[in-house]
């Protein structure tokens, strides 16, 4: 723990207390300090011109300075305050060695105005031809594989909430929302400015961030929790302003209970800002599917969102008639499971503060969301949207944000009818209620309804309490209990989870006990599966050897999962071994080995003409995965799987997360995914290509173009799109949408089944 400093209306007390008074802007040296309250975790604040202090412990405090001149945002940092103002530096390794100096120079500044704050870096290359640079569209995962600086503002001052900036050395940008130290939400995109620039011997970032796009504690004095980190590619390095532990991995900056006490700050006293956002759309749309077939249609339409921030720490969201035709087409999945498949949601009004309504630990955004047997109360994408199709969104609106140690998050959301489905008008309501508790811990409640539940008769509710607990750096327990009540399902209508959780560098230990009634069935939410009650427990040894130059970590990792259903009768038992090795330049080597039981009750349709039967099935399968890092012009990993399965075989060879660099500007990003399957029942192959070619003009314009191609679905879909973001905030979207059936006439070019041309635009008025 660090030392607590609470400064309450002190007139000329101390050197120290009158320095800490000066920084916030109080007052001005010479005078007599007046400071508001303020209480934070670390050393007391350097004295002026120095804007760091760090103690044994590793704890720090560092100063934002006032600008006294406007900053010219071009990369340059050629403005005399880079010159008077020290930059803070020493940045520590994570990887490869945890807790040395980083072998490259970085230098950051922090400085405010009255719109804004500004975070700059300057990067220094001992060998910039070496860097790993080929990514500038906004938000593709392909920046954060770059060589990359990054840093977290935690404006709440809570040490486990922030959000995250990153740029890389030509302008490519991400920006996400951190949610207790373990979720991420990538898909949150604040109105920010950054500009790059190179000098002989590195490269240099300037950001202007405004306070009108962050949420932050009320009064114009603020604390705030800071820290940064770098990324060298080449040298596979990963360092930070404040150390981070090696254990923590890449997800090292979301450890916001290590960031550096951040004073001096002064925030606008009139920053509730005003978003008015109106849209048009126009369209050409094309469907054979439907009756009467519908041929080059004309439509247009407008609606209308609005962004309010009530305070500075709510925010409310209202939207009119919604339109996502912007939203990137999904990628389509290969599903040989009995289960259902996870979509992440990418609608913008979904997204800011969307880790609010995470529930009992289960990861319901991002990468793995909905990938595990956790329940997810809330998936927004239930809303608007009826067995795949889309059905209007009328009106909704939304509160989120802080109120002292709570967290809050009120919905609603009125959706229409669709002609030619069942789809009813329906009210979607959702309420999210979680206090901070210890240090790094926190209990809530969670309320979703419908007034239409998906049977047609009478509405469903859904509501549960959870608790989220971290001890030390790596110790987590997740627990929750639910209940649903939905029109004829009242009888076991009851989740529970109780989840121990210890993920160290060296090593790693998870047991777990997780139950979904038969009656659980959250109708704003996703089941993956019901009727179960689980066991699971894990346990990893992860050395890292000292005498093998080209390998920085071997993995050793051993599960199993024992799986009843609420009768008690075995439905599925997993034993899985694994062994894994990181090397030095970042590429990957896995081998994986898993024996199966499997008990079917009813048929299970795993392809078109294919049924297994009911029984008792025991399999086992060795997969091997090689990832090839991202410094090589084709990156990607490449795997292949074969052993039993349902009775027969099955073999797959895959190539996933590729990434072809034909220019910074121009790239592929191809997967391949073949299925053999030999069963007593049939056989059958699937195929799953996709191709993703993005070319950027700009990091703020790209052109993108999505194709797929599915054997198991017959299908042929094109979905390309370009967005301009024309103005801070303002966009405009020219989409094509296309998809084919390969089926119908496989000796021609396939049938058109729908095709769509659509053009929107937005435009950014805030206030």
């Amino acid at each position: 723990m660090g030392i607590k400093v609470r400064v309450t209306g002190v007139r000329g007390a101390c050197c120290g207390l009158a320095a800490l008074a000066m920084l916030t802007g109080t007052v001005q040296a010479g005078q007599r300090p007046e400071a508001p309250t303020l209480a934070f975790d670390g050393p007391l604040p350097p004295v002026p011109p120095e804007v760091i202090s760090r103690d044994a412990r590793g704890l720090a405090t560092i100063r934002a300075v006032r600008l006294t001149a406007p900053l010219e945002l071009d990369g340059r940092l050629a403005e005399d305050v880079y010159a008077s103002v020290p930059p803070m530096s020493d940045f520590v390794q994570q990887e490869p060695q945890e807790g040395t100096a980083a072998t490259e120079k970085t230098e950051v500044w922090v400085f405010f105005d009255s719109n804004h704050v500004y975070v700059s870096f300057r990067c220094w290359e001992s060998d910039p031809a070496q860097m790993v640079v080929n990514e500038m569209r906004r938000d593709n995962f392909g920046v954060f594989r770059n060589a990359n600086v990054a840093f977290v503002l935690d404006t709440f001052y809570d040490r486990r909430n922030g959000v995250e900036f990153l740029v890389n050395p030509i302008g490519g940008r991400m920006d996400g929302q951190i949610t207790d130290e373990r979720m991420y939400n990538g898909d949150w995109n604040p109105i920010w400015d950054v500009e790059v620039g190179r000098f002989e011997g590195g490269w240099t970032v300037e950001v202007a961030v405004p306070f009108k796009s962050l949420r932050y504690r009320p009064g114009p004095v603020q604390v705030w929790g800071f820290n940064a980190r770098r990324v060298n590619v080449w040298k596979n390095e990963h360092s930070f302003l404040m150390q981070v532990p090696s254990a923590m991995g890449g997800a090292g900056i979301f450890q916001v209970s290590r960031a550096a006490t951040l004073v001096g700050l002064e925030v606008p006293t009139n920053s509730r800002s005003l978003d008015i956002k109106p849209y048009a759309i126009t369209d050409l749309t094309s469907d054979g599917s439907v009756t009467p077939q519908v041929s080059n249609d004309v439509g247009g339409d407008v609606g209308l969102d609005v962004k309010y921030g009530v305070t500075q720490n709510l925010v409310a969201d209202l939207t009119v008639n919604t339109d996502f035709a912007q939203v990137e087409a999904d990628e389509q999945q290969v599903n040989l499971t009995r289960f259902s498949l996870f979509f992440p949601e990418k609608r913008e009004f979904f997204l800011e503060n969307q880790g609010i309504f995470a529930f009992g630990g289960a990861r319901s955004a991002g990468a793995g969301g909905g990938g595990t047997d956790t329940p997810v109360l809330f998936y927004s994408r239930e809303i608007g949207l009826d067995r795949g199709q889309a059905v209007p969104m009328e009106v909704g609106g939304r509160l989120t944000g802080r109120m002292g140690l709570f967290s809050v998050g009120l919905m609603n959301i009125q959706t229409g009818g669709l002609l030619g489905t069942d789809a009813q008008p329906t009210n979607f309501t959702v309420a999210r209620v979680r206090r901070d508790i210890l240090r790094r811990s926190n209990v809530g409640a969670l309320f979703t309804g419908r007034s239409v539940s998906k049977s047609g008769a009478g509405s469903s509710e859904t509501y549960g309490v959870d608790g989220l607990f971290s001890f030390y750096d790596n110790l987590n327990i997740n627990t929750y209990w639910s209940r649903t009540r939905t029109p004829e399902r009242r009888g076991d209508n009851v989740s529970y989870r109780a989840q121990l959780d210890y993920d160290g560098d060296r090593y790693g230990v998870q047991a777990e006990r997780l139950v979904v009634g038969g009656d659980f069935n959250p109708e704003v939410g996703f089941l993956r599966r019901d009727d179960f009650d689980r066991r699971f427990g894990l346990f990893r040894f992860s050395p890292r050897p000292e005498r093998i130059d080209a390998v920085r970590k071997f993995t050793f990792e051993g599960q199993g999962a024992y799986v009843l259903d609420r009768a008690g009768v075995l439905e599925t038992r997993e034993n899985r071994g694994q062994f894994g090795i990181d090397f030095e330049n970042s590429d990957q080597f896995t081998v994986t080995y898993t024996r199966s039981f499997e008990r079917l009750d009813a048929p299970f349709g795993i392809a078109t003409g294919v049924a297994i039967p009911p029984g008792a099935y025991t399999f086992a399968d060795t997969q091997a995965s090689f990832t090839l890092g991202q410094q090589r012009v084709l990156a990607g990993s490449v795997s292949v799987q074969h052993g039993s399965f349902y009775g027969g075989d099955k073999t797959t060879v895959g190539f996933s997360r590729g990434r072809l660099e034909l220019t910074p500007q121009l790239s592929m990003e191809p997967s391949v995914s073949h299925n053999r399957v030999d069963l007593p029942e049939g056989r059958f192959v699937t195929n799953l290509v996709t191709t993703r070619t993005t070319y950027s003009v700009t990091p703020l314009m790209f052109v993108s173009a999505l194709l797929q191609y599915s054997s198991s679905r017959h299908s042929l879909s094109t979905n390309v799109r370009l967005r301009w973001e024309y103005q801070a905030g303002s966009e405009l979207f020219v989409v094509y949408n296309e998809q084919r059936d390969t089926l119908i006439a496989p000796s021609r070019f396939p049938e058109l089944e729908n095709r769509a041309f659509i053009i929107k635009i937005n435009r950014l008025f805030r206030f």
